[in-house]
């Protein structure tokens, strides 16, 4: 990514460590361009890049897009393909420059209601990258908040565990997010102000920020924005100081 105007210098030591995002208005977006709406899909995919681009810059480690929740099977088929086609593009895409630029990718969510192709895709991705460690990028497809609770409590009891030995270092380590540290700061574009079933465990503690811009319109400079916000904040953990 170019070089952009930096709005102000970033205190490093207030940078997050784990940055979530959920991706919301592409829709809106291409309604307001006059332009269908998988063009607003298109333009948010390609801002993924723009934004991820600049939290490696800014020295954020972990990031996590909400890229297809388990209710938007809802939305229609045509719809549904074309977004499917569209993150099987990006992982395809992308494989190799994550791979030159030592980047892991991941995918959170229930991969087998996703198409068998894809499914291998993501098998294929995952472990292309599992060793790399500059920078760590999380996909949540077919991912709901709730439902991953639901796997997770699956995979405790089909261990045997009895109910004394159940802890939230147990939860936790069931997870789709297993190993990696919970987000500092939680993004929301377009002005709604919801999590809308994401990262429901995960965000117990999470700083949250909300932006009017559609997802297709967040510049690096509404990222930085986002993250002087937080830097300004005074993280106590249900604790006093």
């Amino acid at each position: 990514m170019g070089q952009y105007e930096r709005v102000a210098e970033l205190p490093k030591e207030r940078i997050p460590q784990h940055v979530a995002i959920i991706l919301d208005g592409n829709g809106r977006w291409a309604a307001a361009h006059n332009v269908g709406r998988s063009k607003g899909h298109l333009a948010g995919a390609e801002n993924v890049e723009t934004i991820s681009d600049a939290l490696i810059e800014m020295g954020v480690k972990y990031l996590t897009v909400y890229a297809f929740s388990t209710e938007n099977w809802k939305r229609s088929e045509e719809e549904v393909s074309y977004l499917m086609m569209l993150l099987k593009q990006y992982l395809i895409k992308n494989k190799k420059d994550a791979i030159r630029r030592n980047i892991q990718i991941k995918v959170l969510g229930d991969k087998s209601g996703l198409s068998k192709e894809l499914q291998l895709l993501i098998e294929d991705v995952e472990a292309s990258t599992a060793h790399l460690d500059s920078f760590h990028l999380q996909f949540a497809i077919n991912y709901g908040g709730r439902d991953e609770l639901c796997r997770a409590m699956k995979k405790i009891a089909a261990q045997g565990m009895d109910a004394e030995e159940i802890t939230q270092d147990t939860i936790a380590a069931n997870l789709d997010t297993a190993g990696l540290p919970d987000p500092d700061l939680l993004i929301r574009t377009s002005g709604e102000l919801r999590i809308s079933n994401f990262l429901l465990w995960q965000l117990a503690y999470s700083e949250f920020y909300f932006s009017d811009k559609y997802w297709p319109d967040f510049t690096p400079q509404d990222l930085e924005e986002a993250i002087l916000d937080y830097a300004r904040r005074d993280r106590r953990f249900g604790g006093r100081k």
